[in-house]
């Protein structure tokens, strides 16, 4: 059995009669400011004024810290505990204010909530830390899509309310968050799996076909395996093909589609898949066959132009990881933000290797015939100043190692000095998009 509390009547005595006599003043206030204000045609005095100002400040205690708000404040959301009547649970007439045992900083950011209708998790507050706060304090997500409502958002920076509303609108935002969020349903979770399997098929492929031995069988009708591969060649462009269809047929804006970043890098995926096959069509079959292993009579043919330059395209394939990994989406958002340290960077390189690379051919270029020009003086000094050193280029007299040395060791400065702030500004981007996330 529970142990009953003990009640304590004096206390709930003294706590009536207290607020009894904060009604009769009250009441008393207001009877009086209604009269003065009878007296001065219908205008509030000062002093009316400063006790409806007093009246209305709410005290809130968490955890021994005080915050201080107004009721018309928190009663902006009545759905929550601090906009209900609820709230009076926790008044405790000995700290005349509310008192809650809950996390300060997560309170700061419930209380900016209320004022301003704009919710941000605190970075050094864990995720499941500050669920709880905001399921205790009843803070809801809000269900209108309002002014200042919390809209959600995927990777390509499409919101709901990009799609107008009816049926077939309906079915293709369910059918865009189905191909664009994995975490919509299992289906879509398998969806994107068979994605990763078929792009890892897809690299497998381009990388066996450069090999001598096995690239036969690409290119060989005869060998066994042709038709294997042909067959499963096709199998993988189909599903990118119609993976690609169907995220045009519901992408809700038509020249945001051909904008997106992965969606370009889609269409050159498959492009060299299709070009093959009209190439294929209007010219003689063994042209395609020899320009495909890089046979020298038939480089000049100008299909093998074509063909050449498909190849290179199929090497996208491998960016199509990308829309699977979240990191790196926000990775690249993070170097996107980190641009101007990043210009920074490649500005000094570039002051760096053009003065120490013509200064060094202009000391080497007498005796030293490594050194033809300023562009490989320039490919030294690149070498050096990023400390990778090939040894393709060297200097030989003695003013050229002593240059080379001072080269060398303002590298190393400068990989320190931009990299450290490159390195902060990453972090705190880094920590920005992860709480967004």
């Amino acid at each position: 059995m529970l142990n009953a509390r003990p009640v304590n009547f004096s206390t709930m005595a003294r706590t009536v009669r207290d607020i009894q006599r904060l009604k009769r003043t009250a009441t008393a206030i207001v009877n009086n400011s209604e009269e003065v204000r009878r007296a001065n045609g219908g205008k509030a005095t000062e002093e009316e004024a400063d006790h409806l100002k007093l009246a209305d400040l709410c005290y809130i205690n968490v955890s021994g810290k005080q915050y201080i708000t107004t009721y018309s404040c928190l009663d902006r959301y009545p759905n929550t505990l601090l906009g209900s009547p609820d709230r009076e649970e926790f008044w405790i007439p000995e700290l005349k204010s509310y008192y809650f045992n809950r996390n300060r900083q997560c309170f700061e950011s419930i209380l900016t909530f209320y004022q301003t209708g704009k919710e941000f998790r605190p970075v050094t507050v864990d995720g499941d830390i500050y669920e709880e706060e905001r399921h205790f304090f009843r803070i809801e997500e809000p269900k209108a899509a309002t002014e200042d409502a919390i809209i959600p958002i995927d990777e390509a920076g499409i919101s709901d309310l990009c799609f107008s509303k009816g049926g077939w609108n309906l079915m293709r935002r369910r059918v865009h968050k189905f191909l664009m969020d994995p975490r919509s349903s299992r289906l879509a979770t398998a969806w994107h799996i068979m994605d990763i399997i078929f792009i890892c098929t897809s690299i497998t492929l381009l990388v066996l076909e450069t090999d001598p031995n096995i690239g036969v069988a690409f290119t060989d009708k005869d060998h066994r395996a042709y038709d294997a591969i042909r067959i499963l060649n096709v199998v993988v462009i189909s599903f990118f093909t119609t993976d690609l269809l169907v995220r045009f047929s519901t992408w809700p804006n038509l020249l945001g589609f051909f904008t997106n970043m992965f969606n370009i890098l889609d269409i050159l995926s498959i492009l060299p898949f299709f070009v093959t096959v009209i190439t294929d069509a209007v010219q003689d079959d063994t042209v395609i066959t020899d320009a495909l292993v890089d046979n020298p009579e038939v480089q000049q043919h100008r299909s093998y132009v074509v063909l050449r330059v498909c190849r290179i395209f199929r090497i996208v394939r491998v960016f199509k990881f990308i829309r699977h990994s979240q990191d790196l989406i926000m990775i690249i958002k993070v170097v996107a933000r980190a641009k101007k340290e990043l210009c920074l960077l490649v500005l000094l390189l570039f002051i760096f290797s053009v003065s120490f690379g013509s200064l060094m051919y202009y000391i080497e270029h007498t005796t030293n015939t490594q050194f033809t020009s300023i562009m490989q003086g320039c490919w030294w000094a690149i070498v050096t100043i990023t400390t990778i050193g090939y040894g393709d280029i060297a200097p030989k007299t003695w003013l050229g190692k002593m240059v080379g040395s001072f080269v060398l060791t303002l590298g190393i400065v400068f990989l320190a000095l931009p990299m450290t702030i490159i390195v902060g500004k990453f972090s705190q981007v880094y920590e920005k998009e992860k709480v967004k996330e």
